[in-house]
């Protein structure tokens, strides 16, 4: 047996005795560690150097000279531990055309700001800085001069200015502003200053902005994340390729009959895909890698970007590596089999934790190393209430009865989930974060209505009035007397004990006289459905909450694009109560509130009011958290034995994007 195994098997050994055992023990949780971001002009290199085979278009004239293509002010990164050489393919693995995350991640280069490597303080990105004012009123973003899109036009603050005044204010493209662009509910304004200066500007203090620019919000997440599925957000957008299919710069009846001529209702519908990554290969774009096979097929494929802006110490340009190709794969256990077999590089999303000690007995067989990155949210697996669920009266009665989800959550046996899913290696109790989180309501709140209790969920059932069982111990209907029945959705993706989970849930729920189905969907499907409001309990992951202000969505319904709690709420949240529907729960009210007012706050406070929300949360049991703290939700790495700088630990929090949070343009393979 291997060693690295063999460490394994004593520490899980120990793990129905421990909360959570120390994973530094097993030899696969590295230090965290990341390239180095240049900032000091003086130490930029003077030449730049290309990849072959661009050097060879320009020799042909089809592409400029390298010194053309990267702006006068690139992104100089010191790589993690040698300048690496150029070639190679970034093999991964996709579950279809619903895995969009899977590529977005990898592009995530395009974000305006970035995270260091521990993701806890901001680092220039696409934009070389930024500044806020000391009132809070206005942030200012300043670009890298002479910088370009994927296709060598120029990328500058009139792309931002274009993306606001053509897009963000047309309700055909975007009907619900993003929460983050207002401040107290007044919305904010974009300005250019010059060329490559962009103002961000607030009747009120917004402190929170420039953070939020850099996380995983409507504002933050690039272009690639936030154009893509129908989402027409995220600052900017390449005004010289899009106006085309603009009315604003052409007229509605052409558009619209060009539109209806290639299948399309409408000249919108013909919008969103023109400006989608994943399915429009001619969109330009600011990522390391550019699009050459869409997402509808059986191989996705990213090619490198000429024009990419960044360079290593000694003036290469990056990336090193030539192409990254996603493989289609029926469902998530394939994805893992042929990570076992050594058919990936680098593959994160959808290994399955639970599978450890396969991939360890086959790492020398497959030609690959194993790394744990733990993560410090609550819930790497959690059920989420839709309280804004409407299709069944009598459903959504005991949605809002808040002795029905405490029993439901006081059903669970979470040390069995954690045993079974988790190897032991989370931990079980509330959604909160981690208890060195300074947003972390303390350990205190981590059991509050999350042990295991079947006697007391029992008696709260009978008390709120579901006492009648039916011939098989279930509880019935208030309303027509048949048997009550609960749906969990899951979605075919991330995590591949998620169906599992579910079902071990509702055999749990068996001893309260719960009944409950999980059906499992496609992600695009599940994603129709949560927009819907089509959804009454979803299992999912809180991974980024623990940095609630950078990924709100796990804790408060903000995002009518993916809210779990409730998308008709989040509209009304979102556009300040002009649109979706206004919640009746005063609890749920106050938590928006204190949302609402943390932007204005010192960082002090805005720790001490995700205190507030949080207790909210558990305490109202908005969600039931399960396990977390876990490498399991995209902390499970399998990373080709050639392939270098490759960090140890890598962030794994929402708003680090894993896997670019390990800066994948600086990895090249020996």
């Amino acid at each position: 047996m291997r060693p690295l195994l063999i460490a394994l098997t004593v520490l899980l050994s120990g793990a129905a005795v421990a909360q959570q055992p120390d994973l530094s023990q097993s030899g696969l949780v590295g230090k965290l560690e990341n390239p180095t971001i240049v900032t000091d002009s003086a130490q930029w290199p003077k030449q730049f150097h290309e990849a072959p085979a661009l050097a060879e278009l320009v020799k042909a004239g089809k592409l400029p000279p390298v010194e053309q293509r990267l702006p006068q002010e690139p992104m100089v990164i010191e790589p993690l531990r040698s300048v690496g050489k150029y070639g190679g393919t970034w093999r991964r693995g996709f579950l279809g055309p619903g895995d969009s995350e899977n590529g977005n991640r990898v592009r995530s280069a395009d974000k305006l700001l970035f995270w260091d490597v521990a993701g806890t303080h901001i680092v220039p990105n696409v934009a070389k800085g930024w500044e806020t004012s000391a009132d809070g009123r206005r942030t200012t973003l300043f670009l890298r001069k002479g910088m370009k899109w994927s296709d060598g036009a120029p990328f500058t603050a009139d792309d931002f200015v274009f993306w606001y005044e053509d897009m963000y204010q047309n309700k055909d493209l975007i009907k619900s502003p993003a929460p983050e662009l207002s401040a107290n509910g007044k919305p904010g304004r974009i300005t250019k200053v010059d060329e490559t200066t962009v103002r961000f500007e607030f009747d009120d203090p917004h402190f929170l902005f420039a953070s939020q620019l850099a996380g995983d919000t409507q504002v933050g997440g690039g272009q690639s994340r936030l154009q893509s599925e129908e989402r027409e957000l995220g600052l900017y957008a390449p005004a010289h390729y899009l106006k085309q299919f603009l009315p604003k710069y052409s007229s509605a009846d052409a558009l619209n009959q060009q539109a209806k001529a290639a299948g399309f209702d409408n000249w919108a519908q013909v919008f969103k895909i023109k400006s989608d990554w994943r399915l429009n290969p001619d969109v330009p774009t600011l990522s390391a890698w550019r699009m050459v096979q869409p997402i509808n097929g059986q191989t996705w494929l990213l090619e490198r970007n000429a024009y990419f802006w960044a360079v290593d110490t000694t003036g290469n340009q990056l990336p090193y590596l030539d192409k990254v190709q996603l493989t289609l794969a029926e469902n998530p256990e394939v994805i893992n089999l042929r990570a076992i077999a050594g058919e990936f590089d680098y593959m994160e999303r959808l290994i399955d934790l639970a599978k450890l000690p396969v991939f360890l007995e086959n790492a020398t067989r497959g030609h690959y190393k194993v790394h744990l990155d733990p993560g410090f949210n609550g819930s790497d697996s959690e059920l989420k209430f839709n309280f804004a669920y409407r299709l069944d009266p009598e459903i959504q009665k005991w949605f809002a009865n808040l002795e029905f989800r405490r029993a439901l959550a006081l059903g669970i046996d979470r040390d069995q989930i954690n045993e079974a899913f988790f190897l032991g290696l989370g931990v079980t109790g509330s959604p909160i974060p981690a208890d060195i989180i300074p947003e972390s309501p303390g350990k205190d709140w981590r059991r509050r209505w999350a042990t295991l209790d079947v006697a007391k969920a029992d008696a709260m059932l009978d008390a709120i009035g579901l006492k009648k069982k039916d011939a098989e111990g279930f509880r019935v209907r208030t309303d027509n007397g048949e048997r009550l029945r609960l749906q969990i959705d899951v979605a075919q993706t991330l995590s591949p004990t998620w169906p599992q989970q579910a079902e071990m849930i509702i055999q749990q729920w068996r001893a309260i006289g719960i009944w409950a189905d999980m059906r499992l969907f496609e992600r695009s499907l599940f994603y129709t459905r949560v927009r819907n409001d089509q959804n009454q309990i979803v299992l999912w992951s809180n991974n980024g909450s623990e940095s609630m202000y950078l990924y709100t969505v796990p804790v408060l319904p903000v995002d009518p694009q993916s809210s779990f709690g409730g998308a008709a709420y989040a509209q009304w949240y979102a556009s300040n109560g002009a649109a979706g529907i206004k919640p009746t729960d005063p609890e749920l009210l106050k938590g928006f509130e204190l949302l609402r007012t943390a932007v204005s706050q010192p960082e002090e406070r805005r720790a001490q009011i995700a205190q507030e929300i949080w207790k909210l949360l558990v305490d109202q049991v908005w969600s039931i958290g399960l396990v977390g703290q876990s490498p399991a939700y995209m902390g499970t790495r399998v990373v080709n034995e050639r392939l270098e700088n490759v960090p140890a630990r890598t962030c794994i929090s929402q708003h680090c994007r894993t896997p670019f949070s390990g800066h994948p343009e600086q990895w090249y393979y020996r």
